[in-house]
């Protein structure tokens, strides 16, 4: 990566940085804006069940149903499944 690219690209992350940082300042705000009507916060409970157990339910859910719902056979390994060997080759070594 030459120079010009390593600028354009420092400059582009640097730009979108900054624009994701002023995007998100309101929700940063410490003073209420008219019409706020929040509802009551959640217990530890609550948002340990929502934010941990949901997502890993939903993730075993879905990784449960992939297997069970796999239908490819099991192959076997035809590399060595072909190979014959006869256990007791005799060879003639002619002198």
């Amino acid at each position: 990566m030459d120079k010009t690219n390593a600028l354009r690209a420092g400059a582009l992350a640097a730009g979108t940085t900054l624009m994701m940082l002023l995007m998100t300042s309101p929700a940063l705000a410490l003073t209420r804006d008219d019409g706020d009507d929040p509802g009551t916060g959640l217990s530890v409970v609550e948002t340990l069940g929502l934010y941990v157990v949901a997502p890993i339910a939903i993730f075993l859910a879905i990784t449960g149903l992939v297997m069970v719902l796999d239908r490819s056979d099991k192959k076997k390994d035809t590399a060595s499944s072909n190979i014959r060997i006869k256990p007791e080759s005799k060879a003639d070594a002619k002198a």
